[in-house]
């Protein structure tokens, strides 16, 4: 699977469909009103955690049930359908859908999703930075279900043996992935390069670790400048100087993770899932992996929040329970299943810090580090327009078809086009 499996496995695309019309409609706190059963239906739960919880949920609410219905497991696919769904208006069938973090501005924007009153969900004990993901135009849209941020793994063996400690800036990337790599015949460092949302990921990382910015809050302005081109020009000098392999250029996160995990790279920027796969028992490299957040121009860098949130649709008619299922899902008990039967990042902050999941799931710590000093990508109306001018920029950039200076002069004027139609 492609960039949604790549995100942490944590972006599972859900909706929730409506399956009856004989609900009670009766008054809800928050002035949500309605209740009735729901179809919730997901994209490419890999692990099939997600039964066993909403069996839990019928249980409580046999009144309420939730039937599980899959969407396709790639997330452009899953976003298609879905808007094709919600642009019916009142005949939609979606209720509540857990949309990709990108998704939430355009939504919102487009009026498919209704604003939700922020004291019926326990966003005070969510990871800070995930919230923002789920507001727009200053209101909350979404309530966070997972969250994610990218990690750069590396073969803690090879370094340990070199006594050269992991890089916290990318001049000790640059010089390890240079040098030691083909030392022990490895390339140095890969991210997901292929033109497609993840490529969107690593150059916004890029820009934002080097202390820029890509869009102003609401997608309102272009940002882009000096900070952008240094960005830009870290990850084309990769190439052009071969520490980054051409390979990479074709790279989602499952080719990224494989290369790494048949042991041909030293360094790697991807989701915790790619750490869990390559340490577990049997991989080539179990015990070998060691994971830091990414390093950055002048220190460790910023990542891009990855993950999920829980929406609902603003001709739904059962919102009150839709309402009340999002704040299941999020409640502390779920939240641990979600980590621990789904291996997908919880948003409460507390399970980052339990002694026994951090023995289980050692990255945790790490992860929390990145995730509060994450970003989320550009919001915008047209995201997905953003989206794919910056694919296509900085791939060319990295493919030498352009020079980053040129890039970003071609990026500053494609983006402003998108803002100027929106």
């Amino acid at each position: 699977m492609r960039w949604i499996r790549a995100a942490g496995r944590g972006l599972l695309v859900l909706a929730v469909v409506l399956a009856g019309y004989g609900a009670s409609g009766a008054r809800a706190a928050g002035g949500l009103e309605g209740r009735g059963p729901l179809t919730l239906a997901t994209a490419g739960d890999l692990t099939g955690y997600l039964g066993p919880l909403l069996q839990g949920w019928n249980r409580a609410h046999p009144g309420e049930k939730v039937t599980l219905v899959e969407l396709p497991d790639s997330a452009d696919e899953s976003r298609a359908q879905m808007i094709t769904d919600l642009r019916g208006g009142t005949r939609s069938r979606f209720d509540v859908l857990n949309i990709d973090v990108a998704w939430t501005s355009e939504f919102a924007a487009a009026g498919w999703i209704r604003p939700l009153p922020r004291d019926r969900f326990p966003l005070g004990t969510f990871l800070r930075p995930v919230v923002d993901t789920a507001t727009y135009d200053g209101r909350l849209y979404a309530v966070p279900y997972v969250t994610n941020a990218g990690l750069l793994l590396y073969r803690k063996d090879v370094l340990a043996e070199e006594g050269v400690p992991p890089p916290r800036t990318w001049a000790e990337l640059e010089r390890a992935a240079k040098t030691i790599a083909p030392r022990r015949g490895l390339d140095g460092y890969a991210g997901q390069f292929l033109p497609y949302e993840g490529l969107t990921v690593n150059a916004a990382e890029a820009v934002y670790s080097a202390g820029g910015t890509i869009l102003g809050d609401e997608g309102d302005r272009v940002t882009v400048g000096s900070a952008a081109r240094e960005g830009i020009g870290f990850l084309a000098r990769g190439v052009r100087d071969g520490w980054v392999p051409k390979e990479a250029l074709t790279y989602t996160e499952e080719e990224s993770r494989q290369a790494f995990q048949d042991g041909h790279l030293l360094f790697l920027r991807n989701w915790p899932y790619a750490y869990v796969s390559a340490s577990a028992a049997g991989s080539p490299l179990a015990g070998k992996v060691g994971a830091v957040p990414l390093p950055g121009r002048d220190g460790p860098g910023t990542s891009v929040l990855g993950g999920s949130n829980l929406a609902v649709n603003t001709h739904a008619e059962h919102p009150d329970t839709a309402a009340r299922l999002i704040a299941y899902l999020t409640s502390e008990g779920v939240q641990r299943q979600v980590l621990t039967r789904g291996a997908l990042p919880p948003v409460r902050a507390d399970l980052y810090e339990d002694p026994e999941l951090v023995s289980r799931f050692p990255y945790l710590p790490t992860l929390r580090a990145s995730v509060l000093t994450a970003a989320p990508r550009p919001k915008s109306p047209r995201y997905d327009q953003v989206s794919m001018v910056v694919q296509a920029v900085v791939h060319d950039a990295m493919s030498g078809h352009s020079t980053p200076e040129a890039a970003v002069r071609r990026l500053a004027r494609e983006l402003a086009d998108i803002s100027r139609r929106g």
